[in-house]
């Protein structure tokens, strides 16, 4: 499975340009403390928080994630884009809370 597929299937709002929508997704990891995923997330996951600063592109790049899903009707900040732009990171964000979309993404990544 690819983002596009992800991004399709979940109904979510890409809100940057520059990512690759084809990249495939590895996995997910869904964590609100930067430290928890610098130490666990794996290359090529998705990870799912409800984080919107800037540091959550740094992270996801450091990691190699393939890309960030922003919960709960939340939207990222402009210097985190911005930021996102510069990895190449997508950004994803949706309406839904993290359960849900941890659910939906598990169900999606397991069939």
């Amino acid at each position: 499975m690819n983002i596009r597929e992800v991004v399709d299937s979940l109904s979510l709002d890409v809100k940057t340009e520059k990512g690759d929508l084809g990249r495939t997704v590895t996995g997910c990891y869904i964590s609100d403390l930067l430290s928890d995923v610098m130490a666990n997330a794996k290359e090529g996951e998705v990870w799912i928080t409800l984080q919107t600063h800037p540091n959550i592109a740094a992270v996801a790049a450091l990691k190699n994630l393939a890309c960030i899903i922003i919960t709960n009707k939340r939207n990222p900040e402009e210097e985190t884009l911005k930021k996102a732009e510069d990895e190449r990171i997508t950004v994803a964000v949706s309406p839904l809370s993290t359960f849900e979309v941890g659910g939906m993404l598990y169900t999606l990544l397991r069939c």
